[in-house]
């Protein structure tokens, strides 16, 4: 039996025909080549919400259409983000003008163990419309402001080595890079590196 497509699933598709390309990455996209488009007002940064899952999703796919954000070729399903993702560390930023989402950060656990428990790896995505505007480090700084708050002591990351704009990003973020993991998956039939990073915070569970 086919299973019918979701909702969210199908407004995240319409969403992504909008793009005029791959998106600049945060998380696996490369610098453009020209100027980014000007825009005088900052980002807001809010709570990720049900009602941003179109949107969300749609970014989401435009970063792995792109072939530096993650070893994952199609985005998942809502169902399946809501899942994956800790409730108090999903966070947006919106356009103060159109209010549209125009990037967005999620943090998971990396293990059940409880030692692990103030541990979490995240993911960070920004629209192509709007790099260059400082939204990633915005996002990046709202996480670490969330999981400080709740006792969470580490932020981990695994970037592919070619995504130099990420790399830049986490640094100015506070992360340092542990090493790197050599041929450590396949990606589009070839053999990738990651660079692992991670954020350790200097006022939780020191």
């Amino acid at each position: 039996m086919k299973e019918e497509t979701r909702p969210a699933d199908r407004a995240a598709a319409e969403y992504a025909s909008s793009f005029k390309r791959p998106a600049d990455v945060v998380m696996g996209h490369p610098v453009p080549d020209t100027p980014p488009r000007e825009n005088p007002c900052p980002p807001g940064i809010r709570s990720m919400r049900e009602a941003d899952a179109a949107q969300v999703l749609a970014i989401y796919q435009a970063g792995l259409d792109g072939g530096n954000a993650s070893f994952e070729t199609t985005a998942p399903t809502w169902q399946a983000f809501d899942a994956a993702k800790l409730p108090l560390h999903r966070h947006v930023a919106v356009d103060a003008v159109s209010g549209e989402v125009i990037g967005w950060v999620a943090a998971g656990a990396v293990s059940s163990r409880s030692v692990y428990a103030g541990v979490v790896e995240h993911s960070v995505y920004v629209h192509p419309g709007h790099s260059g505007r400082g939204v990633g480090l915005a996002l990046l700084n709202a996480l670490i402001r969330s999981t400080e708050a709740e006792g969470i002591w580490t932020i981990q990351s695994g970037i592919f080595p070619e995504n130099t704009a990420s790399l830049r990003l986490h640094e100015k973020a506070g992360f340092r890079v542990v090493g790197t993991r050599h041929h450590i998956g396949r990606h589009h039939g070839r053999w990738r590196d990651v660079v692992f990073l991670e954020r350790r915070s200097a006022v939780t569970g020191v």
